[in-house]
């Protein structure tokens, strides 16, 4: 588990997981939405700033990244070790969002936006951000991948690395 990613919908809790491991296995954390929107969401990035600023962080040889995009997913897919898939419920993505908040300087309106983009998760087709794109990156990585559909998934993931785990001599769970 040298290079992970997370994706998932809006509200799935890839933030959340990827700062746990991280943390855990102090490796730097990148969140594919500081990749994309210019800083306060004043806007997308462009493109290609974008992806040199995507290529320059998976050049390392360890990390955990998180996100939805799938334009981004794919530039990173050849270096990831371990693919996670978050697998949450709509309605549970829902309620995380709303118990969250609006993060960073986004506006009310922002949210909103954000709020029907998750709920369109697994209705959008032909897209890359969405559940079917996700299921097929999924099933094509030809490495490590977990699929976790629950909270209590995703906790027995970390209880099994925190139990399995050895330490190294700089602290690193491995």
């Amino acid at each position: 588990m040298d290079r992970i990613f997370i994706m998932g919908n809006g509200g799935s809790g890839k933030t959340w997981l990827a700062t746990q491991l991280a943390h855990g296995l102090q490796y730097s954390a990148h969140h594919l939405d500081d990749f994309h929107w210019m800083p306060n969401f004043a806007g997308e990035r462009p493109r290609d700033e974008r992806d040199r600023l995507v290529a320059r962080a998976v050049d390392s040889s360890s990390w955990v990244m998180e996100g939805i995009y799938g334009s981004i997913i794919r530039q990173v897919l050849p270096r990831v070790t371990t693919l996670i898939w978050l697998d949450i419920s709509d309605d549970e993505c829902i309620s995380n969002l709303l118990q969250r908040g609006q993060t960073g300087d986004g506006t009310e309106e922002q949210f909103e936006e954000l709020l029907e983009y998750t709920r369109g998760y697994r209705l959008r087709k032909n897209h890359l951000n969405s559940f079917d794109a996700h299921e097929r990156f999924f099933e094509e990585h030809p490495l490590q991948k977990l699929r976790l559909c629950s909270r209590s998934e995703v906790g027995a993931f970390l209880r099994s690395l925190e139990g399995g785990a050895k330490r190294t001599s700089e602290g690193a769970l491995r």
